[in-house]
């Protein structure tokens, strides 16, 4: 009953192993534009107004910001689009900055990734609610916060059925964004064409007034602060480097397309939305959001204007929240590759029978219903923690871009990306820098003490995974013995004597000292050894045909050993392995056909323990052995577990 109400909540389960199923889950183009482009397009629903009302009284130099924007974006899209050529796989900027800096480089960038993504779920939800009750009653403004929670648990639900599911529920809204943004801007313009030839020599006239009263170095200061806290506009760009491994083969084309269409779609309506804030002269209005104000003087002259910004800020609205799908797509991915290297629990790096990384998800949003309640959905706040994250990944990872083109010149592409690395580099560390400078007092300092906070506990994490991965390898010393592939004088497996069922993970450490500690308790009464695996598909293994292979041969070969073992010393033996994302159930699985088969089969696992166990290590180690046990003896099996101390 429970696995028919589960199934029916998240649906069927997934075979990992299935070319059908990869072909099912792989994104094409335009499915990644959707997907993982939706964060960087809706972000013209917050970055140009934080940007614009940045610029104080000389909202006439919007002209230059607009031009800046369309530009700053093609440039971050072609950096990315070498990150995506040099990590088919996927991880991004925690892989640029690990593989090409270093692994500490890393840590920073995949933290501040992190951090990235939550904000993405928190401030698109309240930017969209914000679009949303600017056309609403104003006696309503007091359910945004509830309203803004209740969605990000129903967008987790959605996610946690799986990643093309969410895309495709979602497409129409989006696509309806973007053709409705682009007719609104391109018909905003086309009435203003006759102001345009006065609003270029108003902005030029301004330039020389503000150049001659106050200097090239204060202007170029206004254009830098307003330019960078407008810095909202480009996060997301970095979402499809980050999913390559989702993405349909070939990858790396199909990424790039993907690149283009994101980079296309956000400089025209982020631009051009600028573009209409100059040539409208518009200003804040409570309540209301700046492009609900140049939207509504836009249309106030058709006829049916008033249900027509109502349904542009209605998809506004949705495709913000389509932007925070980003959010719960993008940030499990990069909490999985930081899981794979130890710096999170590696619980993080498991996927759920749906083949999406379940825990991530819940975790995410979780984690941006906080940070929503901190601020209450203050879309000024959340922008400033939002774009310091985020251009702390993009500076790292073109830092990483130039490391790697200065090293390697030996064709023609360096003499070009280099360059394009470098001012790059130069763009986000600027906006980074001032950002941090000028809202220190104001949320820099919060998202730099909460960065530094999760920077500390990544290295405490990876450190102890370090020493129980080094005392492990000890165990394998200590426990691996030589074997002869063949043995002439093992006798067959008889199913009516006693067996002895052996659980074995990836040490061949824990399992030998199992085996060994079975056979002196119970000396020479067992006839039978069976050995039993359960080959965990999570994110490393799932991101290409070969690493599934490499996981099958390790995992019989693991096996092998112990069938070789145990018919070298006369003993009956044979294995049995499968595949999947929820190894206890696999294994459990397997356990119920050995019952059937055996008479009477006696079941054993090692459990780690450590010496210094504490609340924190223990959050570390998944408690299989203890779950397998439980669900054994409630299906009538016995099972023992042997401790294997580690620290003595």
């Amino acid at each position: 009953m429970i696995k028919k109400i589960k199934h029916l909540l998240f649906g069927a389960p997934r075979n990992p192993l299935s070319q059908d199923t990869r072909q099912h889950i792989s994104l094409i183009a335009l499915f990644a534009w959707i997907g993982l482009g939706a964060d960087a397009v809706s972000s013209s629903a917050y970055g140009p107004e934080q940007t614009y009302l940045a610029l104080g009284h000389y909202t006439s130099f919007a002209l230059y910001i607009a031009i800046m924007v369309l530009l700053t974006v093609f440039i971050i899209a072609l950096a990315y689009n070498q990150v995506i050529e040099l990590f088919p796989s996927g991880g991004g900027g925690y892989k640029v900055a690990s593989r090409l800096i270093g692994p500490y480089s890393g840590l920073i960038s995949g933290v501040a990734l992190l951090l990235g993504y939550v904000l993405t779920i928190s401030i698109s939800f309240a930017s969209g609610i914000d679009a949303l009750f600017s056309v609403l009653p104003d006696g309503l403004q007091h359910y945004k916060l509830i309203t803004e929670i209740l969605l990000i648990f129903a967008m987790m639900y959605i996610n946690l059925r799986g990643m093309k599911e969410s895309i495709k529920l979602l497409m129409p809204v989006f696509l309806g964004f973007v053709a409705t943004h682009v007719a609104v801007i391109i018909y905003g313009v086309m009435l203003q064409r006759h102001h345009l030839t006065i609003a270029t020599h108003q902005t030029v006239a301004d330039t020389h007034h503000l150049l001659g009263s106050v200097g090239w170095i204060a202007m170029v200061a206004i254009l830098l602060q307003s330019y960078s806290l407008g810095g909202g506009t480009y996060t997301g760009l970095e979402a499809v480097s980050n999913n390559v491994n989702n993405l349909a083969e070939p990858r790396v084309r199909t990424g790039k397309w993907a690149m283009f269409y994101i980079a296309l779609s956000l400089g025209l309506i982020a631009g051009g939305i600028i573009f209409l804030y100059f040539l409208w002269d518009v200003g804040p209005v409570a309540g209301k959001t700046l492009n609900a104000v140049v939207f509504e003087k836009t249309l106030s002259a058709l006829p049916y204007g008033h249900y027509f910004l109502i349904l542009i800020m209605a998809l506004e609205t949705c495709v913000l929240f389509v932007g925070a799908n980003t959010g719960f797509l993008g940030g499990p991915a990069v909490l999985a590759n930081m899981a794979i290297d130890g710096w999170v629990p590696r619980r993080f790096r498991t996927l759920s029978s749906r083949l999406v990384v379940q825990n991530g998800i819940v975790l995410f949003g979780v984690a941006a219903v906080i940070i929503v309640l901190m601020t209450q959905g203050s879309v000024s706040e959340l922008v400033i923690l939002y774009s310091t994250s985020v251009f702390i990944t993009f500076t790292l990872s073109l830092t990483g871009l130039c490391i790697y083109w200065a090293k390697n010149r030996t064709n023609w592409k360096w003499m070009v990306r280099l360059p394009l690395s470098i001012v790059g580099f130069l763009i986000c560390a600027s906006i980074l820098v001032t950002i941090i400078l000028s809202k220190f007092m104001e949320g820099g300092w919060l998202i730099l003490f909460i960065n530094g906070s999760f920077i500390a506990l990544g290295i405490a994490i990876s450190y102890h995974y370090k020493n129980i991965k080094k005392q492990v390898k000890k165990l394998d010393q200590l426990f691996t013995f030589p074997v002869a592939t063949t043995q002439e004088f093992a006798p067959p497996i008889d199913t009516d004597l006693p067996t002895a069922v052996f659980f074995i993970g990836d040490s061949i450490g824990e399992g030998m000292h199992t085996v060994l500690w079975a056979h002196r308790m119970f000396s020479d009464y067992f006839k039978n050894f069976i050995f039993v695996s359960s080959g965990v598909v999570d994110v490393n293994s799932y991101e290409s045909d070969k690493a599934l292979e490499q996981l099958k041969r390790k995992v019989d070969k693991r096996l092998q050993y112990f069938v070789n073992y145990s018919k070298q010393h006369g003993i009956a033996a044979t294995s049995l392995c499968s595949f999947g994302t929820d190894t206890v159930q696999k294994l459990i699985e397997m356990s119920e056909e050995i019952k059937i088969q055996f008479k009477l089969p006696i079941f054993f696992s090692a459990r780690l323990v450590l010496k210094n166990e504490t609340w924190f290590t223990r959050q570390l180690h998944n408690e299989t052995p203890i779950t397998l046990q439980r669900n054994l003896h409630l299906r009538g099996m016995q099972m023992i577990i042997l401790p294997v101390m580690l620290g003595k």
